[in-house]
Parts: structure tokens; sequence; C-alpha cells
């Protein structure tokens, strides 16, 4: 049953996450802080495994569709949060190690995850009335690239939907390229993070068969998330992504009363 529920999960938060660029480590985390019992490092591993598999799919689907990479700018983004998923890793170990209470941290998280989906709501019912900027320095796309990447490896959700407010804001990007350029950094993000996470043997306990069907259920939306992108328009991403912010905002403040 436990394995069963590790599978649903993972296939739903990364179905709706490659369809929206958010990942799915933004539903997987609140919702396994909320009925796993995990530990939040255990939660934040698997997660982040799950993720990184559901974004190599993704990638590898996008080939053929309508939305497309500036190679030179969405790679110095994705390189930033890069540099900054490793740091968030650190900061959110550092912090782990100085508080000493695990409960805290799930509602110091809870609450910036309720903050920024709060934001990212409000921004996406508005942004037609919102005026967008273009950058192309590429040193501040790299700023913005590593603090994202930061966030998402500090929170241990794999993105979220701070990508795609940021990335349509500074960059005037559409729905369907904002995700695509959100799980292209996610890629990366989640790459080095793991990396860190192996080299600096922090490797949190977990259970094998549970994260086998984690990635799995990763793989499977993944493919399934980039298939239904293909045949939705901006505006049919942008609802998909509306409901998906609120039950992310219920399941979070669920969590900080949970923890406080």
């Amino acid at each position: 049953m436990e394995n069963l529920f590790n599978l649903i999960v993972s296939l739903l938060a990364t179905t709706t996450g490659a369809i929206s660029g958010i990942g799915g480590g933004i539903i997987i985390k609140p919702l396994y802080d909320a009925f796993s019992g995990l530990p939040i490092s255990t939660i934040n591993f698997m997660s982040g495994c799950t993720v990184f598999s559901m974004s190599i799919v993704s990638l590898l689907k996008s080939r053929n569709s309508g939305a497309k990479l500036d190679k030179v700018k969405s790679t110095v983004l994705a390189l930033g949060a890069a540099v900054g998923g490793i740091i968030g890793k650190q900061v959110f170990q550092w912090t782990r190690e100085v508080l000493k209470n695990d409960n805290l941290i799930g509602a110091g998280q809870a609450v910036i995850l309720i903050i920024m989906t709060v934001y990212v709501f409000f921004f996406i019912k508005n942004k037609d009335k919102i005026k967008m900027k273009n950058i192309e320095n590429l040193i501040v796309a790299a700023i913005i690239g590593f603090s994202l990447g930061m966030i998402s490896a500090f929170l241990g959700i794999g993105g979220g939907p701070i990508n795609i407010a940021i990335l349509a804001y500074f960059f005037n990007m559409d729905s369907k390229t904002c995700s695509l350029n959100s799980i292209y950094i996610i890629f990366f993000s989640q790459t080095t993070s793991l990396i860190t996470t192996f080299a600096t043997k922090t490797v949190p306990t977990y259970d094998t068969m549970g994260l086998i069907f984690m990635i799995v259920g990763g793989i499977a939306g993944g493919f399934l998330g980039s298939t239904i992108s293909k045949k939705l328009s901006n505006k049919g991403v942008d609802k998909i992504f509306s409901v998906v912010l609120v039950v992310i905002l219920m399941i979070c403040v669920y969590n900080f009363f949970r923890f406080i």
C-alpha cells in the first residue's frame, strides 16, 4: 500500500509538474510532510530523485514541442541554478545542524511555500495587466538562476511555482516557454544538488523500493505531462497551474499547523 501511495503521488505530481513547469517536488514535498512521517531530509532526497527523473524525460520529449529554449540565456539561467542548488543544499544542512528541530524547519518551509504560492497565484491571475521585462544581461540572468536554484534546493521542492512567475516577469516568456525553461533549470539544479548529497556523504536513510516506485512515477509523469502539454494552449496550462497552486496552498497551510 505504501509503494502504491509513492507511485500515485509521484505520478500525479510530476505529470502536473511537467505540464506547468513546477517540477512536482512542490506537490510531493508538502504531501509527504503531511502523511509519510518521514524525516525532512529523506523527503527532500526522494523528492529530488523523482523530479530529476521527470526532468530528463520532459526535456527529451520537448524536442518536438512548440516551445523552444534560448540556448545561451536558458543555459546561463540553468548553470546559475546549478550553483544555487549546491549552496541551497548546504544552507539546508547547516540550518538542520543548528536548529536540530525538524518540526521548526518544516514549519518554516511551509511558511515560505505559502508566501510563494499566494504571490504566484495572484501574479498568474493578473499577469495580463503586468508589464513584463525582457532581460538580456547574462550576469543578471545567472543571478536569477542562482536564486531559483538555491530556493528550490533549500526547500527540497526541485523547482516550484516561483520559477514560472520569475521567468514570465523578467524574461517575458509565455506559459509553455516558462514551463520548458523551468524544467531545464530544475534538471541542472537537481543534478548538482544530488551530486552534492552523494559527494558530501549526506544521503539520508530511505526505503529503496519506495524510491524506485517514486522514480518510476516520475518517469511516467514526465512522459505523460509532456504529451498533454503539447495539446494544451497557454491558457490551458495557466488554468491547470492555478488549480495546482490552490491545492498546494491548502496542503502547506495544513502542514504549518501540524508542525507548530
